[in-house]
């Protein structure tokens, strides 16, 4: 095995996602691990671990399996050194333009959420500080 790979155990651990997460993934077409090892281990590189942490990080925003898929899609055939129309080209960078913007609103509707639990959990501190010991 090439000290280039790493086995699904460590791969879960560097991107703190479970080996069932990790594997649905590979299910549902997100992540191919690059090789197997003779004893039939998914073996993974850094760059399986890069795409899982897009996928990582854009779970907790709400996006779907499918515009994952999307997103990657569109980032792959830009890095994948194919030769593409400037109207190709264009769509692509349009595409990962729609899902920027589409991160921003998502942020700034977790920071409002973030805003109003902190503002929630003041209240109750101060409700309790008020509170006289019976």
């Amino acid at each position: 095995m090439s000290s280039e790979h790493m086995q699904i155990g460590e791969v879960a651990a560097r991107t703190e996602l479970s080996l069932r997460t990790i594997r649905h993934y590979e299910t549902t077409g997100l992540v191919t691990p690059s090789a197997r090892s003779q004893g039939g281990f998914r073996l993974y590189t850094e760059s399986d671990v890069a795409r899982l942490m897009v996928i990582r990080r854009m779970k907790p925003l709400g996006f779907t399996l499918d515009e994952m898929r999307a997103l990657l899609d569109a980032t792959d055939r830009l890095d994948s050194g194919e030769t593409l129309s400037l109207a190709e080209h264009e769509e692509l960078l349009e595409r990962i333009r729609g899902f920027e913007h589409a991160t921003q609103e998502r942020v700034a509707d977790l920071r409002t959420q973030l805003a109003r639990a902190e503002e929630f959990a003041g209240t109750l501190a101060e409700r309790l500080t008020r509170t006289p010991a019976p």
